[in-house]
C-alpha cells in the first residue's frame, strides 16, 4: 500500500521496517522541532534529524575530530527538492512490501535492504551519501525483483 504524505498531513517522522529490519527512515515536509532533533538511534552509521535554534542562536566555531570508525554499510540520503518521487521496498525474496511516495520538502534516509526509485514527475533532489564512492561495480548490487500488480 503506497504512503503519500500529501494526502495525510499528521506524519512527521516515520521508519520502514520489515522482518526486523529497518530499511529507512523519512522525515515528511512540514514537520516542525522546537528544537534539534535528531530521529536516528544514537548507534547508526548516519545521523538523522533536523535543526532548529531561535534566531540569536550561535554555535561556537569548531571542527569535528577526526576518529577512526567503522562503517560497513552504505547508507544513501535524499531530500525532495522538486517533483514526486515513488521509492520501493523489497524483501529478501524480491517481493515489494511498501511504496512510499515523496514529494517537496520530503526527506529520506535509505538504511537497509533492496530498494527502487522511480520518478513520477521531473524531479531534483539533495543526495548525501558515505564516501568514499568506489564505483557501482562496488557500491551496488543489482536484485531482481517480482513483478507488482
Amino acid at each position: 500500500m503506497p504512503v503519500d504524505a500529501a494526502k495525510d498531513k499528521t506524519r512527521e517522522f516515520e521508519t520502514v521496517e520489515h522482518n526486523g529490519k529497518r530499511y529507512a527512515e523519512l522525515i515528511w515536509a512540514g514537520t516542525g522541532v522546537q528544537q534539534t532533533k535528531f530521529f536516528s538511534p544514537a548507534e547508526s552509521s548516519f545521523q538523522f534529524g533536523l535543526l532548529a535554534h531561535e534566531a540569536g542562536f550561535v554555535e561556537p566555531a569548531h571542527y569535528h575530530k577526526p576518529v577512526n570508525r567503522t562503517i560497513t554499510d552504505l547508507q544513501q540520503m535524499f531530500v525532495v527538492q522538486r517533483g514526486v518521487v515513488a521509492v520501493d521496498f523489497y524483501d529478501e525474496s524480491g517481493v515489494r512490501f511498501r511504496e512510499v511516495i515523496m514529494r517537496t520538502g520530503d526527506g529520506i534516509v535509505l538504511i537497509h535492504g533492496t530498494h527502487a526509485v522511480r520518478v513520477l514527475e521531473d524531479m531534483q533532489c539533495i543526495s548525501v551519501k558515505q564516501g568514499p564512492f568506489l564505483g557501482p561495480e562496488n557500491d551496488k548490487v543489482d536484485v531482481e525483483v517480482k513483478a507488482t500488480e
